[in-house]
Protein backbone atom coordinates (compact mmCIF):
# COMPACT_ATOMS: atom_id res chain seq x y z
CA UNK A 1 0.00 0.00 0.00
CA UNK A 2 1.26 3.08 -1.10
CA UNK A 3 1.26 6.52 1.05
CA UNK A 4 3.12 9.97 1.03
CA UNK A 5 5.30 10.66 3.62
CA UNK A 6 3.48 13.64 4.51
CA UNK A 7 0.13 11.82 5.07
CA UNK A 8 1.89 8.82 6.96
CA UNK A 9 3.73 11.88 9.16
CA UNK A 10 0.15 13.19 10.37
CA UNK A 11 -1.19 9.47 11.27
CA UNK A 12 2.30 8.33 13.46
CA UNK A 13 4.03 9.73 15.93
CA UNK A 14 6.89 7.67 15.09
CA UNK A 15 8.21 6.43 11.88
CA UNK A 16 10.50 3.67 11.15
CA UNK A 17 13.22 3.85 8.11
CA UNK A 18 15.11 1.04 6.53
CA UNK A 19 18.48 0.18 7.69
CA UNK A 20 21.73 -0.57 5.30
CA UNK A 21 21.97 -1.31 1.38
CA UNK A 22 25.66 -1.82 0.58
CA UNK A 23 26.80 -3.66 3.57
CA UNK A 24 23.77 -6.03 3.56
CA UNK A 25 24.22 -6.15 -0.17
CA UNK A 26 27.55 -7.53 0.14
CA UNK A 27 25.86 -10.53 1.67
CA UNK A 28 24.31 -10.92 -1.08
CA UNK A 29 27.14 -11.40 -3.17
CA UNK A 30 28.26 -7.29 -4.34
CA UNK A 31 31.52 -7.15 -4.69
CA UNK A 32 33.86 -4.93 -3.51
CA UNK A 33 34.20 -1.73 -5.66
CA UNK A 34 30.85 -2.53 -7.86
CA UNK A 35 28.16 0.32 -7.79
CA UNK A 36 25.25 -1.32 -6.12
CA UNK A 37 23.04 1.45 -8.30
CA UNK A 38 23.42 -0.88 -11.65
CA UNK A 39 21.64 -3.78 -10.50
CA UNK A 40 18.32 -1.69 -10.44
CA UNK A 41 18.74 -2.40 -14.11
CA UNK A 42 20.88 -6.02 -14.75
CA UNK A 43 20.05 -7.59 -11.44
CA UNK A 44 16.69 -6.13 -9.72
CA UNK A 45 15.84 -8.92 -7.62
CA UNK A 46 18.45 -8.10 -5.40
CA UNK A 47 17.09 -4.86 -4.48
CA UNK A 48 13.70 -6.13 -4.67
CA UNK A 49 14.66 -8.77 -2.47
CA UNK A 50 16.15 -6.27 0.09
CA UNK A 51 13.69 -4.22 0.04
CA UNK A 52 11.37 -6.81 0.69
CA UNK A 53 12.96 -8.03 3.73
CA UNK A 54 12.93 -4.17 5.46
CA UNK A 55 9.15 -3.94 4.78
CA UNK A 56 8.27 -7.50 6.77
CA UNK A 57 10.71 -6.46 9.58
CA UNK A 58 8.56 -3.51 9.78
CA UNK A 59 9.67 -0.22 7.95
CA UNK A 60 7.19 2.38 7.33
CA UNK A 61 9.91 4.21 4.98
CA UNK A 62 12.26 1.97 2.31
CA UNK A 63 14.95 3.86 0.16
CA UNK A 64 15.50 3.29 -3.35
CA UNK A 65 18.84 1.75 -4.31
CA UNK A 66 20.01 4.95 -6.03
CA UNK A 67 22.57 6.73 -3.23
CA UNK A 68 25.13 6.71 -5.86
CA UNK A 69 23.28 6.72 -8.96
CA UNK A 70 24.27 10.50 -9.96
CA UNK A 71 26.27 10.96 -12.66
CA UNK A 72 29.63 12.10 -11.30
CA UNK A 73 29.71 8.34 -9.34
CA UNK A 74 28.18 7.01 -12.39
CA UNK A 75 31.00 8.18 -14.66
CA UNK A 76 33.59 5.92 -12.80
CA UNK A 77 31.89 2.81 -14.10
CA UNK A 78 31.47 4.40 -17.11
CA UNK A 79 27.36 4.40 -16.92
CA UNK A 80 26.81 8.61 -16.10
CA UNK A 81 24.05 8.11 -19.26
CA UNK A 82 22.17 5.70 -17.83
CA UNK A 83 21.85 8.17 -15.06
CA UNK A 84 17.70 8.38 -15.96
CA UNK A 85 16.97 4.63 -16.63
CA UNK A 86 18.99 3.60 -13.37
CA UNK A 87 17.10 5.99 -10.80
CA UNK A 88 13.63 4.93 -12.44
CA UNK A 89 14.04 1.43 -12.36
CA UNK A 90 15.60 1.59 -8.56
CA UNK A 91 12.30 3.67 -7.87
CA UNK A 92 9.36 1.05 -9.73
CA UNK A 93 11.46 -1.78 -7.89
CA UNK A 94 10.74 -0.04 -4.57
CA UNK A 95 7.27 0.93 -5.67
CA UNK A 96 6.54 -2.71 -6.23
CA UNK A 97 7.59 -4.10 -3.17
CA UNK A 98 5.51 -1.27 -1.50
CA UNK A 99 2.62 -1.91 -3.33
CA UNK A 100 2.38 -5.24 -2.06
CA UNK A 101 2.23 -4.53 1.21
CA UNK A 102 -0.90 -4.57 3.21
CA UNK A 103 -0.13 -1.59 5.66
CA UNK A 104 1.60 2.08 4.40
CA UNK A 105 4.80 2.07 2.99
CA UNK A 106 6.52 5.51 2.01
CA UNK A 107 9.16 5.28 -1.18
CA UNK A 108 12.02 7.21 -0.92
CA UNK A 109 14.23 8.52 -3.40
CA UNK A 110 17.19 8.01 -2.18
CA UNK A 111 20.07 10.72 -3.49
CA UNK A 112 23.36 10.90 -1.69
CA UNK A 113 26.49 13.60 -3.25
CA UNK A 114 28.36 13.72 -5.97
CA UNK A 115 31.50 12.63 -4.49
CA UNK A 116 32.72 16.16 -6.19
CA UNK A 117 34.16 19.29 -4.74
CA UNK A 118 33.09 22.91 -5.19
CA UNK A 119 35.02 25.56 -6.89
CA UNK A 120 37.66 26.49 -6.07
CA UNK A 121 38.93 23.50 -4.35
CA UNK A 122 36.80 21.64 -7.13
CA UNK A 123 35.25 21.65 -10.58
CA UNK A 124 31.85 21.31 -9.26
CA UNK A 125 29.30 24.64 -9.09
CA UNK A 126 25.46 25.17 -7.97
CA UNK A 127 24.48 24.85 -11.27
CA UNK A 128 26.37 22.11 -12.61
CA UNK A 129 25.51 19.82 -9.60
CA UNK A 130 21.95 21.02 -9.74
CA UNK A 131 21.80 20.10 -13.27
CA UNK A 132 23.17 16.36 -12.21
CA UNK A 133 20.63 15.93 -9.21
CA UNK A 134 17.49 17.13 -11.58
CA UNK A 135 18.37 14.27 -14.00
CA UNK A 136 18.87 11.35 -11.29
CA UNK A 137 15.59 12.84 -9.81
CA UNK A 138 13.63 13.09 -12.65
CA UNK A 139 14.43 8.82 -13.09
CA UNK A 140 13.20 8.94 -9.44
CA UNK A 141 9.69 10.68 -9.81
CA UNK A 142 9.16 9.41 -13.21
CA UNK A 143 9.70 5.90 -11.47
CA UNK A 144 7.15 7.11 -9.32
CA UNK A 145 9.38 7.75 -5.90
CA UNK A 146 6.96 9.25 -3.09
CA UNK A 147 9.40 11.89 -1.60
CA UNK A 148 13.52 12.91 -2.77
CA UNK A 149 15.73 11.70 0.33
CA UNK A 150 18.94 13.10 0.04
CA UNK A 151 21.30 11.60 2.32
CA UNK A 152 25.01 11.86 3.88
CA UNK A 153 25.46 15.27 2.64
CA UNK A 154 28.40 17.12 4.22
CA UNK A 155 28.44 20.72 2.31
CA UNK A 156 26.18 23.36 2.15
CA UNK A 157 26.46 23.90 -1.23
CA UNK A 158 25.37 20.18 -2.02
CA UNK A 159 22.23 20.32 0.01
CA UNK A 160 21.14 23.55 -1.48
CA UNK A 161 21.45 22.22 -5.06
CA UNK A 162 19.75 19.07 -4.26
CA UNK A 163 16.82 20.60 -2.45
CA UNK A 164 16.64 23.27 -5.25
CA UNK A 165 16.27 20.50 -7.65
CA UNK A 166 13.93 18.86 -5.98
CA UNK A 167 12.10 21.90 -5.24
CA UNK A 168 12.33 22.67 -9.26
CA UNK A 169 10.47 19.24 -9.80
CA UNK A 170 7.70 19.84 -7.38
CA UNK A 171 8.34 17.11 -5.46
CA UNK A 172 8.18 17.33 -1.31
CA UNK A 173 12.29 16.29 0.07
CA UNK A 174 13.89 15.33 2.53
CA UNK A 175 17.57 16.02 3.73
CA UNK A 176 20.01 14.44 6.25
CA UNK A 177 24.24 15.36 6.80
CA UNK A 178 26.41 13.18 8.19
CA UNK A 179 28.23 14.56 11.27
CA UNK A 180 31.81 12.35 11.54
CA UNK A 181 34.08 14.98 12.18
CA UNK A 182 34.31 16.01 16.22
CA UNK A 183 30.54 16.20 15.54
CA UNK A 184 30.36 18.43 12.47
CA UNK A 185 30.18 17.51 8.90
CA UNK A 186 33.19 17.20 6.42
CA UNK A 187 32.82 20.58 5.51
CA UNK A 188 31.95 22.10 9.16
CA UNK A 189 28.01 21.82 9.31
CA UNK A 190 27.00 22.02 12.99
CA UNK A 191 23.86 19.97 13.85
CA UNK A 192 22.33 22.80 14.68
CA UNK A 193 23.04 24.60 11.47
CA UNK A 194 20.54 22.19 9.90
CA UNK A 195 17.54 24.45 10.84
CA UNK A 196 19.08 27.52 9.28
CA UNK A 197 19.67 25.65 6.09
CA UNK A 198 16.21 24.27 6.09
CA UNK A 199 14.53 27.84 6.16
CA UNK A 200 16.37 29.28 3.15
CA UNK A 201 14.42 27.28 0.98
CA UNK A 202 11.65 28.85 -1.04
CA UNK A 203 9.91 25.09 -0.30
CA UNK A 204 10.82 23.82 3.14
CA UNK A 205 12.08 20.00 3.22
CA UNK A 206 9.36 17.45 5.17
CA UNK A 207 12.02 16.53 7.82
CA UNK A 208 15.79 17.18 7.80
CA UNK A 209 18.35 15.43 10.65
CA UNK A 210 21.44 12.89 10.48
CA UNK A 211 22.43 9.58 8.98
CA UNK A 212 25.52 7.66 8.92
CA UNK A 213 28.35 8.86 10.61
CA UNK A 214 30.59 6.95 13.22
CA UNK A 215 27.63 5.27 15.62
CA UNK A 216 24.14 5.74 17.60
CA UNK A 217 25.90 7.75 20.53
CA UNK A 218 27.39 10.08 17.92
CA UNK A 219 24.20 10.48 16.10
CA UNK A 220 22.30 11.14 19.43
CA UNK A 221 24.38 13.57 20.29
CA UNK A 222 23.44 15.56 16.90
CA UNK A 223 19.76 14.98 18.02
CA UNK A 224 19.81 16.54 20.69
CA UNK A 225 21.46 19.41 18.99
CA UNK A 226 18.64 19.77 16.50
CA UNK A 227 15.13 18.87 18.65
CA UNK A 228 16.43 21.77 21.04
CA UNK A 229 16.89 24.32 18.08
CA UNK A 230 13.65 23.46 16.51
CA UNK A 231 11.28 21.12 18.68
CA UNK A 232 8.93 21.57 15.95
CA UNK A 233 10.94 20.40 13.31
CA UNK A 234 10.34 16.37 12.02
CA UNK A 235 13.87 15.29 12.51
CA UNK A 236 15.33 12.25 11.36
CA UNK A 237 17.32 10.12 12.82
CA UNK A 238 19.23 7.06 11.16
CA UNK A 239 22.60 5.54 12.92
CA UNK A 240 24.81 3.37 12.27
CA UNK A 241 24.24 -0.26 13.61
CA UNK A 242 27.38 0.40 16.20
CA UNK A 243 31.00 1.08 15.68
CA UNK A 244 32.64 -0.50 12.35
CA UNK A 245 35.42 -3.03 13.52
CA UNK A 246 38.04 -4.43 10.54
CA UNK A 247 38.28 -8.24 11.24
CA UNK A 248 40.82 -9.44 8.17
CA UNK A 249 39.04 -8.38 4.94
CA UNK A 250 35.62 -7.61 6.61
CA UNK A 251 34.42 -4.91 8.73
CA UNK A 252 31.93 -5.59 10.80
CA UNK A 253 29.42 -3.54 12.99
CA UNK A 254 28.97 -4.17 16.55
CA UNK A 255 25.56 -3.16 17.16
CA UNK A 256 22.97 -5.43 18.66
CA UNK A 257 19.62 -5.74 17.84
CA UNK A 258 19.15 -4.67 21.32
CA UNK A 259 21.31 -1.74 21.01
CA UNK A 260 19.23 -0.54 18.16
CA UNK A 261 15.92 -0.81 19.92
CA UNK A 262 17.06 1.16 22.57
CA UNK A 263 18.16 3.55 20.56
CA UNK A 264 14.62 3.84 19.26
CA UNK A 265 13.56 4.84 22.65
CA UNK A 266 16.57 7.56 23.42
CA UNK A 267 15.28 9.08 20.01
CA UNK A 268 12.25 9.15 20.87
CA UNK A 269 12.28 10.59 23.53
CA UNK A 270 14.69 13.40 22.43
CA UNK A 271 11.90 14.53 20.09
CA UNK A 272 12.55 12.64 16.61
CA UNK A 273 10.14 11.84 14.60
CA UNK A 274 11.89 9.32 11.76
CA UNK A 275 14.22 6.65 13.21
CA UNK A 276 16.23 4.31 11.04
CA UNK A 277 19.46 2.40 10.45
CA UNK A 278 22.22 2.99 8.31
CA UNK A 279 25.29 1.28 7.60
CA UNK A 280 25.47 -1.99 9.08
CA UNK A 281 22.01 -2.24 9.97
CA UNK A 282 20.33 -5.68 9.19
CA UNK A 283 16.78 -6.85 8.93
CA UNK A 284 17.02 -8.12 12.22
CA UNK A 285 17.76 -5.12 13.54
CA UNK A 286 15.10 -3.55 12.14
CA UNK A 287 13.14 -5.69 13.54
CA UNK A 288 13.79 -4.98 16.96
CA UNK A 289 13.67 -1.45 16.23
CA UNK A 290 10.04 -2.24 15.07
CA UNK A 291 9.39 -4.14 18.37
CA UNK A 292 10.90 -1.34 20.41
CA UNK A 293 8.95 1.48 18.44
CA UNK A 294 5.86 -0.28 18.39
CA UNK A 295 6.17 -0.88 22.70
CA UNK A 296 7.11 2.85 23.04
CA UNK A 297 5.86 5.04 26.07
CA UNK A 298 7.23 8.78 25.91
CA UNK A 299 9.72 9.11 28.40
CA UNK A 300 11.83 12.25 29.58
CA UNK A 301 14.64 13.71 27.32
CA UNK A 302 17.93 12.18 27.32
CA UNK A 303 21.09 13.72 28.14
CA UNK A 304 24.26 12.79 26.92
CA UNK A 305 25.26 11.30 30.38
CA UNK A 306 22.18 8.97 29.72
CA UNK A 307 22.65 7.99 26.07
CA UNK A 308 25.98 7.03 26.58
CA UNK A 309 25.29 4.77 29.44
CA UNK A 310 22.54 2.94 27.53
CA UNK A 311 24.07 2.62 24.07
CA UNK A 312 27.80 3.22 24.43
CA UNK A 313 30.40 5.99 24.22
CA UNK A 314 30.74 8.80 21.76
CA UNK A 315 33.46 7.89 18.70
CA UNK A 316 33.87 11.50 17.64
CA UNK A 317 33.08 13.63 20.20
CA UNK A 318 32.47 18.10 19.55
CA UNK A 319 35.58 19.69 19.86
CA UNK A 320 35.84 21.46 23.33
CA UNK A 321 37.74 24.44 23.89
CA UNK A 322 40.28 22.04 25.87
CA UNK A 323 40.65 20.22 22.79
CA UNK A 324 40.89 22.87 20.68
CA UNK A 325 43.90 24.61 22.81
CA UNK A 326 45.83 21.46 23.02
CA UNK A 327 45.26 20.96 18.44
CA UNK A 328 46.44 24.15 18.42
CA UNK A 329 49.35 24.08 20.74
CA UNK A 330 50.33 20.72 18.89
CA UNK A 331 50.15 22.80 15.64
CA UNK A 332 52.23 25.42 17.15
CA UNK A 333 55.13 22.81 18.15
CA UNK A 334 54.67 20.99 14.47
CA UNK A 335 55.74 24.76 13.49
CA UNK A 336 58.99 25.22 15.58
Amino acid sequence: MRISLEKLLSQKQLLLADGATGTNFMEMGLEPGFPPDLWNTSNPEKPEALHQMFVDAGSDIILTNTFGANGPRLKLHKAENETYEINKAGAEVAGEVAKRSPRPVVVAGSVGPTGELFEPMGALTPENCKAEFLEQMRGLKDGGADVIWIETMSAVEEIEAAANAAIELDMPYVFTASFDTAGKTMMGIAPSGLDNIASSFAKPPLAYGANCGVGASDLMASMLDMTETNPDAVIVGKANCGIPVVKGKETVYTGTPQLMGDYVKLAGDAGVRIVGGCCGTKPEHIAAMRQSMDGYNAGTRPNLEEIIEKIGPLVAPPATEATRAAAAARRGRRRK
